[in-house]
């Protein structure tokens, strides 16, 4: 029984090189920019140096699992790669794992990841493109759903598609080597996940795939899975993975430290301020446009006495006006600079409570500036509130009727009218 959707074909065979020109060298260098690794390197130059000549395109391939309904920077790492082989007249393939985020990815794993269900992978997939369109270019891409291919496979071909991987080389994987190592249980259903994720490749015919360096192993799966099925095998790029706004885990919503490509302009203005001198020059390198000679050259103002906030400044505008536009990242830098003269933003939440007089604790939660009547009393403890300006000292305070601004910590404001 043959796989659906595998067209059959003998593996391409070894031709005389195509002239490595200027341009086809440009395209490498492009696609080296940012990366960790990009392997094989020669082999990537070929198939750049074969599409120069014969004009045909190649096909650059990106799975994301819908796991969550927002796309956030970190995942923009590799789509701004994606966006530059689309600007060098590639294909572009964006892959909704509709199908593998029921079996859940075990990559960076010490415990098996629950599997979604179909309803919550619909939610967030329909979600998915429309947020990545901001980056890549829409008329150019091929958005295509791995269950296309996956779901029609059956029992029969799941099993045919087992027997062409061997248990010794899935446990060459980190994740599940470690977890085998210290007695960590690790269910049979998680190495489908490398198996259909290299499947989609065979489906996709892919000349190069992208992901984190973490998904290096699921990467070289898709690339033996293409020599079993008489392809020439994809290359993989794999990028570096986006620290979050802490500094230390990666960029996850589960962590709590993402910034997403939806968020508010002045809210993802100040979030970039946020992040630490250091981090900085890291996420210029990967979410930057800026020509690398420019950053360089930067970084070298910056280690020769620049006060390094200008720079970050730089950094938090370009990428504001990518997802907003000029004008609004313009609006967020002044909005910052005004909050952080102790002034209050041009907008904010007007919020009308009756029962006036009302204890600070009971106005905070009510205004939602506090989740609870108890977190709002210890911020008050902390000297993290303020009502019209002025910190508030004393937990028993009762406000009376009227219009007061309440602000909690530096970006938290509401316009409260007391009934």
């Amino acid at each position: 029984m043959s796989l659906p959707f595998v067209q059959a074909s003998a593996a391409v065979p070894s031709g005389p090189a195509h002239p490595v020109t200027d341009r086809v060298r440009q395209a490498l260098a492009i696609s080296l920019r940012g990366c960790d690794e990009l392997l094989p390197q020669a082999e990537w130059l070929a198939k750049l140096a074969k599409s120069e000549a014969t004009g045909v395109p190649l096909r650059i391939k990106l799975g994301l699992d819908p796991t969550a309904p927002d796309l956030h920077l970190g995942h923009t790492v590799v789509l701004n790669k994606m966006r530059q082989f689309q600007d060098l007249g590639h294909t572009v393939i964006f892959l909704v794992g509709d199908f593998t985020s029921m079996i859940g990815d075990p990559s960076g794993r010490n415990t098996t990841r629950p599997p979604l269900t179909r309803e919550q992978i619909e939610a967030n997939a329909q979600t998915y493109f429309a947020q990545a369109k901001l980056v890549l270019d829409e008329t150019k891409t091929e958005v295509r759903y791995n269950s296309e291919w996956s779901d029609p496979l059956g029992a029969r071909g799941m099993i045919q598609l087992a027997s062409r991987y061997t248990v010794a080389r899935m446990m060459e994987r980190n994740d599940f080597h470690d977890r085998f190592k210290a007695g960590t249980p690790i269910s049979v259903h998680e190495f489908l996940y490398p198996l259909m994720q290299g499947y989609d490749s065979v489906a996709l015919q892919s000349d190069i795939e992208l992901g984190g360096t973490d998904q290096k192993f699921n990467l070289l799966v898709g690339r033996a899975l293409q020599s079993e099925y008489g392809q020439e095998p994809q290359c993989i790029l794999t990028m570096p993975l986006l620290e979050g706004l802490d500094g230390v885990e990666k960029m996850s919503k589960s962590k709590g430290n993402t910034i997403a490509i939806t968020e508010a302009p002045n809210d993802m203005f100040a979030k970039l301020l946020s992040i630490s001198d250091t981090l900085m020059w890291k996420y210029f390198a990967l979410l930057s446009f800026r020509p690398e000679a420019e950053i360089a050259a930067l970084k070298r103002e910056v280690e020769g006495g620049r006060n390094p906030k200008e720079a970050k400044v730089l950094l938090a505008k370009e990428i504001t006006a990518r997802f907003h536009g000029a004008a609004a990242a313009e609006a967020a830098e002044l909005d910052f600079d005004h909050r952080a003269r102790g002034g209050v933003p041009d907008q904010i939440d007007a919020i009308t409570l009756g029962g006036a007089p009302l204890g600070i604790g009971t106005v905070l939660k009510q205004a939602n500036l506090a989740a609870s009547t108890g977190e709002a009393l210890r911020l008050v403890d902390g000297n993290g509130v303020r009502v019209d300006g002025a910190v508030v000292g004393d937990r028993g305070l009762k406000l009376s009727a009227g219009t007061y601004v309440v602000q909690v910590g530096k970006r938290k404001f509401a316009r409260v009218t007391l009934e």
